[in-house]
């Protein structure tokens, strides 16, 4: 699949926002995020797309992961390094499952955390996918409209932040053609 950037926003602090319809597994830059469960067990949906890509050492690092650190939060991802994949790094981030309970706090945590990771590892690039909106039933319409004002909340907190470059990536068309709406709305000079 091509990738497509259709719309891209630049922020005061120079830092840019990108819509892209594409698959994340060609992404090319430092990381990429994989939409996880709770175990790392990336059988489904984003996360065995990644790991069919960029080899079974993703699954692995990440069973280390879990062996070492106990199960994944929300506010808390983990990573791997990223095999076969173009990336350095895949974050993992775990995304709520719709009727569990405070789904939009935790889908802010998951993007906000997997951003603060990003910066500890001192990133300057990272693509996401959209986190929930898949098996986990989080409304496409809500999950873009909370990814727009959590990117835009965490860049003009953060603005010397080593992060220069977010990256929406979406390879299913009615899912991108949602975020790409929520987009403009949220940005509508770009």
């Amino acid at each position: 699949m091509e990738t497509i950037i259709a719309n891209s926003h630049k922020f005061p602090s120079g830092q840019t926002l990108q819509i892209v319809h594409g698959d994340i597994t060609n992404e090319k830059v430092d990381a990429i995020v994989n939409a996880a469960n709770a175990h790392l067990m990336h059988g489904g949906g984003v996360a065995a797309a990644i790991v069919n890509r960029g080899g079974e050492s993703i699954q692995e690092e990440s069973d280390e992961w879990i062996k070492k650190h106990g199960m994944v939060s929300h506010e808390k991802p983990a990573f791997t390094h990223a095999g076969r994949l173009p990336c350095k790094y895949v974050i993992h981030a775990v995304g709520p499952i719709w009727g569990e309970g405070d789904e939009d706090h935790k889908l802010q945590d998951a993007i906000s955390g997997s951003m603060r990771l990003a910066e500890e590892l001192k990133l300057t690039s990272i693509s996401f996918p959209a986190i929930s909106t898949g098996i986990f039933g989080f409304p496409k319409e809500r999950a873009a409209a909370l990814f727009m004002q959590t990117i835009k909340d965490f860049i003009d907190h953060n603005p010397l932040s080593p992060l220069q470059l977010i990256r929406l990536t979406i390879i299913d068309s009615p899912t991108f053609e949602i975020f790409l709406d929520a987009f403009k709305r949220s940005f509508p000079s770009s």
